[in-house]
Parts: structure tokens; C-alpha cells; sequence
């Protein structure tokens, strides 16, 4: 006997407003710019009402889009994301929901990475905390060095060809993976005529670039791989809140722990040194009409291998306060983006061309 696809009554239709939305990687899916995230905040931070507030102002702001894990707040993120989608009666069919599988829920030898048994049996759990039949994406939230990559393949494969009614997941990601893994992982699902992953959720903010400017460079040309970034605002640091030390209440104070050496390295010379940076993006952010945090997010967005950008947020005002960065995109104009890496003097080595010069992505010169 096969599960509806929704049980429960809609109430909401979606309204894109002036959500910007592009596909993810090759694939058909269409992601909105800006994405929700449910790391720290949703079911660890933020719990009950105030989750149903966040999730349904970003719903009627053109957020379609809701990214969490199984090791997020041990499960209860999933847990409040599903309990929240059947409250507000959203359709599911509006919806895109990914999960990431690799720290479960429990110290059994088999109960996190990335073996067959626990991709299969860790996705069902996942979907068991949400209350669906299926996520429309499926992350292997990191590389696990202890299985075979075409073990990892074949499993993810299985999760969405043999999963059960319909699938119970309709594509496969991966997230903190290096390009040698995601290039091997292309590899043996080509030899083995397999679905590969079709994006990398990654870090990705002005002074985080290395990796999704330059490593993953030759991805997006031979796969056209879409990317799923967070920490767009460097854990807050680029909306300047943290200029003149660490308030009560923000994300450095609250988590305390996990930020300590973050908190530490703002005290050292490399630290003080963004932070200036931080006072001269403001002010360029200021001639621009708008805020740091909106040109911070804008920044990431308008890169062309950038499929969405996953916010953060504990109160319902972030949501529309980061949002203002859709109307920040067109206004990074070539001589704006050149201001902005004047400032930040760190960008990407080229790769040499040798006195060659390089094609566009169509072989042209």
C-alpha cells in the first residue's frame, strides 16, 4: 500500500514574490537564491512557536527552500522542520527539503558515516523526523575515508532508484568534500552508469574563498556543479556586530564553546585586520543604500557557480533584514565588485595559462 505523498490540508500557497531562482547544478531542480538553514538555531537555539514564525516568514518571502541534518540539534532540527511544514499546511510540492546523513544520533559502530547500511537506514530516520516520504535533496554531510567510494555510489543510488514509493530521495550531494572526492565520486558513478552528486554545500564568504573560487573551479565547467553555500556572513562577522568585541546574545556568546578560537582569532593581528576590512565594506555598503550583511550575502550570491545561499536565522526580522540583499545583487556592478576586492585583497590565485589565453565556457575565445 503506498503513503500519499501529503496527508495533511493545505493552507498555504506559495508565492515567490521577487525570489530569484536558478537550478541546481545540472540538474532540473530550481532552488530559490536564498535558502533557509536549520544549523544551531531551528530545534537547538530556537524551538515551538518561534520556529513556526521563522520557517512561515521565509515561506511568505519567497523561501521555498529548508536545508538541515541529522546531527543538527540530534535530530530535533528535523524534527521541528516536519512538525512546522504540517502545521502551516504548506504543500509539499512546494517545498524543497534537504538533509545531510554522517553523525547519527548514536554511538553504535554503524550508526554515522557513510556505509551502505547506515545511508539506507539513516535515511529513513531522517525522513521518519520529518514526516515525509521523501527529500528532494540527500547530502553526505562529509567524506568518510573508511568505505570504498563506489560503496558511497552505489548506496545514495540505491536511496534514490530502490528506496521505496517514489524515492525517498530524489538527488544526491555532497557537503565538505574535497574536489578529489567529488571528481572520484563522478568517476565511478560514470563507470558504473550511476547518478553522481549534483551539487557541494560549502563555505563560502569574503574571507573564505580558496576552495569554491579555485579548488572547485574545474567542477563547475566539467560537471557544472551547483553549490549550496553557508556561512555567508562568516558566523555574523560581516554584519560588523562584532567590530568592538562580543555581544550578549550573538551567535559567538551563545555558542561560546564551538566558537572559542573564532572569538580568539579576532584578537590577533590577521583577526583586527578583517575587521577593518569589516568597517570599509560598511562604508561602501552605506554608498550603496544599503547594510554590510545584505552586500556580504549579495557578494556570494551574484557568483555565477552559486545556486542558493543557505541563511541563518533566530528571530523572523533576520529573515527579511537578509533578504534585502536580493535587491543589493544588481547593484554589484563590475566597477562595485572591483572596490569590493580592493578591499579585500584576497582573492583566488588564477590558474596559469602559460601565455595562453582562456576560452569561455563554450571553447570560445
Amino acid at each position: 500500500m503506498s503513503t500519499p505523498l501529503q496527508s495533511w490540508p493545505v493552507q498555504r500557497e506559495f508565492d515567490p514574490k521577487n525570489m530569484p531562482f536558478r537550478r541546481l547544478g545540472p540538474s532540473g531542480l530550481r532552488v530559490p537564491v536564498f535558502s533557509l538553514g536549520g544549523w544551531l538555531t531551528l530545534g537547538g537555539t530556537v524551538v515551538g512557536d518561534p520556529v513556526k514564525e521563522i520557517i512561515k516568514t521565509a515561506f511568505e518571502n519567497g523561501i521555498n527552500m529548508f536545508d538541515t541534518a541529522e546531527g543538527y540539534a540530534a535530530g530535533k532540527s528535523e524534527e521541528e522542520i516536519g512538525r512546522v511544514i504540517r502545521e502551516l499546511g504548506l504543500r509539499r510540492t512546494d517545498l524543497v527539503i534537504t538533509t545531510k546523513l554522517f553523525w547519527g544520533l548514536r554511538t553504535g559502530p554503524n550508526d554515522g558515516g557513510l556505509s551502505r547500511k547506515h545511508i539506507v537506514e539513516g535515511t529513513q530516520e531522517a525522513l521518519a523526523r520529518l514526516g515525509l516520504d521523501y527529500v528532494d535533496v540527500l547530502f553526505a554531510h562529509r567524506f568518510d575515508h573508511n568505505v570504498s567510494m563506489e560503496e558511497i555510489v552505489r548506496a545514495f543510488n540505491y536511496v534514490i532508484e530502490k528506496g521505496g514509493y517514489c524515492c525517498k530521495a530524489l538527488y544526491w550531494a555532497t557537503s565538505e568534500w574535497s574536489a578529489q572526492e567529488i571528481e572520484e565520486a563522478h568517476h565511478v558513478a560514470n563507470k558504473l552508469n550511476l547518478i553522481a552528486p549534483i551539487a557541494e554545500q560549502c563555505k563560502h564568504h569574503m574571507f573564505h574563498r580558496e576552495r569554491p573560487e579555485k579548488e572547485y573551479l574545474p567542477l563547475y565547467k566539467k560537471y557544472h556543479l551547483g553549490t549550496t553555500t553557508f556561512s555567508s556572513l562568516a558566523g555574523g562577522l560581516l554584519t560588523g556586530k562584532y567590530n568592538d568585541g562580543v555581544p550578549d546574545g550573538t551567535r559567538f556568546s551563545t555558542h561560546a564553546n564551538f566558537f572559542k578560537d573564532t572569538v580568539e582569532s579576532l584578537k590577533t593581528p590577521e583577526g583586527q585586520a578583517q575587521i577593518a576590512k569589516v568597517k570599509e565594506l560598511t562604508a561602501l555598503a552605506e554608498e550603496l543604500g544599503t547594510t554590510v550583511s545584505a552586500l556580504s550575502l549579495a557578494w556570494v550570491a551574484k557568483n555565477p557557480n552559486t545556486s542558493t545561499v543557505i541563511l541563518g536565522a533566530s528571530k523572523p526580522e533576520q529573515i527579511l533584514e537578509n533578504l534585502k540583499a536580493i535587491e543589493v545583487i544588481p547593484k554589484l556592478t563590475p566597477e562595485v565588485l572591483e572596490k569590493i576586492e580592493k578591499i579585500l585583497d584576497n582573492a583566488p590565485a588564477a590558474l596559469p595559462s602559460y601565455g595562453r589565453p582562456f576560452l569561455d565556457r563554450f571553447g570560445r575565445l
